[in-house]
């Protein structure tokens, strides 16, 4: 954690990867003790949703050794946020990738968006909160100053194909950059291979997430369907290299 005269940063390593928190303006003893209960509830969520872990009640729920009536109570919140993802997707999301219960396409988006929540409702109106490459914003980076987050093209890390300008703005790229070929598309059991990265933004991290990850399976398809979504704008690299973008993306 690193004090700064405009704000307050901190990084935690927890559900596999980085999250990065950028809080703006005068930081009072309640935005700490919020950024510490935001802190503490991302590894508690860790304990709950990790499919790398034996104990989490995923992971039991997945082998049938629990049911969701006997798992902590965002269990049940979680399955019903991803089951109303798999209808406003058609189907394109789903929390069985693979054949296994695996809720992971909603999770980190949705731990991302409660975080800053978190952040928000004790008085921090104007952060960044970043897990592991979807982000969060809220309010402004400084008076008058949107956030600028620069998205990077999928096959050269160190050159980016746009950059995103926004107030209250949720940013989820789903790609083949950090984990490979791992989004399937349920229509053939295959992983996706139109695409090679979709960014998605919007309002919600969750529902950003959630749509990234199923547009990435549509490939082709994906740029008509996000134009049929209200408030949700994306840009995509095609397998080939070509980009294209919604009329309304931020940049």
């Amino acid at each position: 954690m690193s004090d700064r005269a405009d704000g307050l940063r901190h990084a935690e390593h927890v559900m596999g990867t980085v999250f990065s928190f950028d809080i703006r303006g005068t930081v009072t003893r309640d935005i700490r003790r919020a950024l510490a209960e935001a802190v503490a509830w991302l590894h508690e969520m860790d304990a709950v949703f990790s499919t790398y872990r034996a104990d989490s009640a995923i992971s039991r729920l997945s082998r049938g050794e629990s049911t969701v009536d006997r798992c902590p109570e965002v269990v049940a919140e979680v399955l019903e946020l991803c089951a109303e993802a798999t209808r406003d997707t058609g189907g394109f999301f789903t929390v069985t990738p693979g054949g296994r219960l695996d809720p992971s396409g909603l999770v980190k988006g949705w731990a991302v968006e409660r975080a800053s929540r978190i952040l928000y409702e004790s008085g921090a109106h104007n952060t960044y909160v970043n897990g592991g490459g979807d982000l969060q914003l809220r309010g402004e980076a400084s008076p008058g100053v949107p956030w600028r987050i620069g998205i990077a093209h999928p096959l050269s890390r160190d050159r980016l194909i746009a950059v995103v300008d926004g107030r209250d703005l949720a940013v989820a790229t789903s790609g083949t950059a950090e984990r490979g070929a791992h989004v399937v598309d349920p229509r053939t059991g295959l992983p996706a291979s139109g695409l090679l990265s979709i960014t998605v933004t919007g309002r919600s991290l969750t529902r950003a997430d959630v749509f990234a990850t199923a547009a990435f399976a549509m490939g082709d398809g994906a740029r008509s369907w996000i134009a049929s979504q209200d408030g949700y704008e994306a840009m995509a690299v095609t397998a080939d290299g070509r980009t294209w973008q919604s009329d309304g993306f931020p940049c």
